[in-house]
């Protein structure tokens, strides 16, 4: 199933894109897609509605994040060799986790805005992970079970804040609408094999990044065992699973966002996001 959250920013209605690739409503069935319509159960229930049957929804309402809720916004860094190099970092030998600030969170084709003094906001195309049901200390073999789907994931970065300013990388990659997620949420049994995902990106036009999952260093479900031996992970958590070269940080020269660039960025069978760059505006 490909499950969405369509409407205004904090009034989102879950839906579900049918055959067709119509959006239907389903809050007739379920309030919302959260943590608590993401286990295999409540997710089955889903599957034997006949879409058809569902309310058709009309025109091209705005698309929010694919999932409700989320509790921890985890993230693997590197997790590319080609990237690690062209980052000038070594390859990792275990995954290397860092956290997302839930606030970043977005839809897909949302603006994303530079921060206040960035000056080298950067994009990363990624495989993200959504967790369907409690996860601590599982096996890599076991790992995928715990999986509800999959989604796209802008992991947006600003690389003066991440790099150079100390500490953490987390400051650099937490910023209001640095983590547009959609536009779907694809349930696993249509992604029977994770590492097989093509994933692109362009700035303006012009393609930045080509790459495919199997390359990953850790794939997903190395990810989510080694991530659950140290925390436990709940429904509705994501993970996002680290980007193919063509960064803006790793071009020579180096090349970052400007107000007024646009992104477009896709994974197979996952759908694509397109955002406009805007200068930083305080509420």
């Amino acid at each position: 199933m490909k499950l969405v959250r369509y409407g205004k920013p904090g009034k989102e209605k879950p839906g579900l894109i049918d055959a067709a690739g119509r959006l239907r409503d389903l809050s007739g069935v379920i309030p919302d897609l959260g943590p608590a319509q993401l286990g295999d159960a409540a997710l089955a229930r889903l599957r034997r509605l006949k879409p058809e049957t569902l309310p058709l929804v009309r025109g091209k309402p705005r698309l929010g994040a694919p999932v409700a809720g989320v509790g921890k916004f985890l993230a693997i860094g590197l997790n590319y060799a080609d990237h690690a190099l062209e980052a000038g970092m070594p390859i990792p030998k275990e995954p290397v986790l860092f956290t997302k600030a839930i606030s970043c969170i977005q839809g897909p084709n949302d603006p994303v805005m530079l921060p206040k003094g960035s000056i080298k906001t950067d994009w990363e195309a990624e495989l993200g992970v959504v967790i369907g049901q409690c996860a601590r200390h599982v096996s890599q073999k076991d790992a995928l079970n715990y999986v509800a789907g999959y989604c796209a994931v802008n992991d947006i970065s600003e690389r003066e804040f991440q790099i150079e300013r100390g500490g953490t990388w987390d400051k650099g990659k937490g910023c209001d609408s640095f983590g547009p997620l959609g536009p779907w949420l694809v349930t696993r049994d249509e992604v029977p094999n994770p590492q097989k995902l093509a994933l692109w990106l362009e700035v303006n036009g012009q393609r930045m990044q080509s790459g495919s999952t199997k390359t990953m260093i850790f794939g997903v479900a190395k990810i989510v065992s080694y991530v659950s031996q140290f925390i436990t992970l709940m429904p509705g958590d994501v993970i996002t699973t680290g980007t193919p070269p063509g960064v803006g940080m790793g071009r020579k020269p180096q090349q970052f966002l400007k107000a007024g660039d646009t992104l477009a960025m896709g994974v197979e069978g996952l759908g694509e996001q397109c955002q406009t760059v805007v200068a930083f505006k305080k509420q």
